[in-house]
């Protein structure tokens, strides 16, 4: 099932203000990855995560619409979403930025697919590629858990444009 509804008359809505508002919401960061066609790997960082449902094991998380990486996540079966610990802003900044290669000196190991867990995260989850929902200028991807693992530490978080950890 899917409700949308729309305002009576579209509210006028400064750019900068709403963002400066979002950024008041902390939240903690993430690094999806994937599998290219050529069988090099494409990741990148992600704030917009959240838990769906307990049963079936379903998470979420956006893409900008207009992302080099769309066509990869949007046909990709499979994803893992890496969740960052406290001393990983290094890592986060990297996967944020252009670069041609950003698992260059990177660590990490392969998931039951083949896909890139990053060493030292809090925890890791494995998705099947469930469903899609484009929404304003984002895509929402939900994804299926296949399997997990956490190692309990430190978060990093992301408040006010900036990360903070302990």
């Amino acid at each position: 099932m899917s409700i949308s509804s729309s305002p009576k008359a579209a509210p006028v809505m400064d750019a900068r203000h709403f963002r400066d508002a979002l950024s008041q919401f902390a939240t903690g960061v993430t690094i999806i990855t994937t599998r290219l066609a050529d069988d090099s790997f494409l990741g990148l960082t992600a704030s917009s995560f959240n838990s769906v449902s307990l049963n079936p094991p379903l998470v979420l998380w956006s893409l900008n619409q207009a992302a080099k990486s769309m066509p990869v996540f949007s046909g990709n079966s499979h994803y893992v979403i890496n969740v960052l610990a406290a001393d990983q802003a290094e890592l986060a900044m990297k996967f944020a930025k252009p670069s041609d290669d950003r698992f260059a000196g990177v660590d990490y190991t392969l998931s039951p697919t083949g896909l890139p867990i990053l060493a030292g995260v809090s925890a890791w989850f494995e998705c099947h590629n469930r469903s899609r929902y484009p929404e304003g200028d984002h895509v929402i991807f939900v994804g299926e858990v296949e399997c997990c693992d956490v190692r309990a530490q430190a978060p990093l978080v992301f408040h006010g444009g900036r990360f903070l950890s302990e």
